[in-house]
């Protein structure tokens, strides 16, 4: 929920002055404290205008913005005998990062993405060489960019863009990036894979499933007392809600959405059947005109797709953040692992079953660029931090190694997911949770209909209309 960037020039230049510039851009995720630092000194304070980056003199660099979610989290700006170390984010379960600190940095960094599962980027500073890691599936926002001279790292893109590097891309997941003034390579350590698919029976399956993702819940939900979750009533969120309740924590729901839609009744329909209070926060299309250009600040896309998505989390996590909840559970990610989007099903008609099995585990592969990052962005500003307990990797593994035929039994399947069905009816969740059809967020809460209003007020198409709203907040990016 906070951020790290760093950066390496390739002349012996000092990095501070850059580095107080991105940490300036990524304020926002944080407001707890901030550091810079090289691998011989660091400094560390309440506020940006109380850090000393004159006293640092490197052409390596870090930079850190600390968000405080737990009372025992934290900053986490080390300084070792060999290195510096910077972490952002949170392993489940939790672990004291301290006591995976090696003398020798390369191990340091392997060892964390081998055996740490969660959210997370770390960088490490030694003398001459940076190393830079994010989590195995990317749920924690990260992106690189470079030129002649230099090569920086940011938790979001904008800090890159103020740097003058324009051509941002997403760090792959699950790999650590290794740079010399000379030289920059990534290695992978530990990513998302194509296991054997095992010819397992429903039964067997959907019984793993639920050990599996009591589990992911179980862990996620292990250092708080109560959490939100974002809750449209369908099966995903559903299924998390009820896990959730079974760990013993106090769960709220939040839904979201315009006015006068049938999916608000039915997520309300829903939460009654589970016995846990909701909050419903009814939006307007003035709500929506107001605060697309804050949403697209954030997520850094004028995508209207993206956009149509982000804006009802944003405002998920603001209301969650009102009811006093630090942490906020999702159930994004199952969709890509369970086969649950209709346009699957043309896949399976127009090509063929084993086509879509690779379709489906590419999604999963991307889901940090196409889901992920955006998602994360929406919730830090608001200082509430999202967990996914569908983007646990063993979840992932299992789900991965499924049969097609336990997901989609056919081109007409209108129900899909069809294990996590199973999984969902063994563990009794309520029957109208388990057989509600997927309707995606940007159709049930009614923003992609207000967005084309929008751009009809000014004679444009819905792409043009948020591209036009991006390019007044981010006019030197170039947009396809």
């Amino acid at each position: 929920m906070g951020a790290i960037t760093a950066v390496v020039t390739k002349e012996e230049q000092d990095t501070a002055n850059a580095i107080l510039t991105m940490i300036k851009e990524l304020a926002h995720r944080g407001k707890v404290a901030y550091g810079i630092a090289t691998a011989k000194e660091q400094t560390l304070a309440n506020s940006i205008e109380k850090l000393c980056p004159e006293k640092l003199r490197s052409n390596i660099g870090l930079g850190y913005v600390f968000s405080k979610t737990l009372p025992t989290d934290a900053p986490l700006l080390i300084k070792t005998d060999n290195f510096t170390f910077v972490f952002e984010g949170r392993t489940h379960p939790p672990i004291n990062i301290n006591e995976k600190l090696q003398p020798n940095p390369q191990k340091t960094a392997e060892g964390i993405i081998k055996n740490c599962d969660g959210a997370y980027v770390f960088a490490i500073a030694t003398p001459d060489v940076l190393i830079v890691g994010r989590d195995t599936l990317g749920l924690a926002p990260l992106y690189f960019a470079k030129n002649k001279s230099s090569i920086a790292f940011a938790s979001e893109r904008k800090a890159l863009w103020k740097l003058g590097l324009k051509t941002a891309e997403s760090f792959p997941p699950g790999n650590i990036a290794t740079i010399k003034s000379q030289s920059f390579s990534f290695k992978p350590v530990k990513t998302v894979k194509q296991p054997k698919v095992k010819p397992l029976d429903m039964k067997f399956a959907a019984e793993k499933l639920q050990r599996l993702l009591l589990q992911s819940v179980k862990v996620r939900v292990s250092d708080v007392k109560e959490v939100a979750v974002a809750f449209s009533g369908g099966l995903d969120s559903g299924t998390v809600a009820f896990l959730a309740k079974k760990c013993m924590v106090n769960v709220e729901l939040i839904t979201v959405s315009l006015e006068n839609m049938p999916e608000t009744s039915h997520a309300e329909d829903a939460a009654k059947a589970l016995a846990l209070p909701i909050h419903t926060r009814t939006i307007s299309v003035n709500d929506v005109e107001k605060t697309l250009p804050k949403v697209l600040w954030l997520i850094e896309d004028p995508d209207p797709v993206q956009a149509s998505i982000a804006l009802p989390l944003f405002w998920t996590a603001e209301h969650a953040k009102k009811h006093g909840f630090k942490v906020l559970l999702s159930g994004q990610g199952a969709d890509e692992l369970f086969g649950g989007y209709h346009r699957y099903l043309s896949i399976y008609a127009e090509k063929s079953p084993e086509e879509l099995q690779k379709t489906l585990f590419r999604d999963v592969a991307r889901c940090y660029e196409t889901n992920f990052q955006r998602d994360s962005h929406a919730c830090a500003f608001h200082q509430v931090e999202l967990r996914l307990p569908f983007a646990d990797f063993r979840v992932v593994n299992f789900a991965l190694s499924l049969p097609l035929s336990l997901k989609i039994d056919s081109s007409a399947d209108l129900l899909r997911k069809r294990v996590l069905r199973q999984a969902a009816e063994n563990m009794h969740v309520p029957q109208l949770i388990v057989c509600k059809t997927k309707k995606a967020v940007q159709y049930a809460t009614g923003i992609t209909k207000t967005l084309q209003t929008l751009a009809k007020r000014e004679n444009l198409n819905t792409s043009d209309y948020v591209r036009k709203v991006f390019q007044k907040i981010y006019p030197d990016v170039k947009t396809e």
